[in-house]
């Protein structure tokens, strides 16, 4: 199982929002998913192109970057988004 930096980059710009309370989430989330098994993936320039390419069925750039990654390492993304599923990747909720 993998986590973006997506992930994190967009927690912590809703947390700087004050749209997430939960600034120890932050702090220990790199510990909790680590010890759960889950491995980093960081986003490269391909990634990047390929959001960047992305048909524009969804705007939000964060999601369009899992998307791409999704894409590119034949990943399965977990979100309740049905626009995901415009997009060639498994979506699971």
């Amino acid at each position: 199982m993998y986590v973006s930096a997506a992930v994190v980059w967009e927690l912590s710009i809703k947390m700087n929002l004050g749209k997430v309370a939960a600034s120890a989430l932050l702090s220990d989330l790199q510990a909790v998913l680590f010890a759960r098994g889950f491995r980093r993936l960081a986003i490269s320039t391909e990634h990047a192109l390929r959001a960047g390419r992305l048909p524009m069925y969804h705007k939000d750039p964060f999601d369009r970057m899992l998307v791409a990654q999704a894409q590119a390492h034949k990943l399965a993304v977990v979100t309740a988004d049905r626009v995901f599923d415009r997009y060639a990747v498994e979506r699971i909720w």
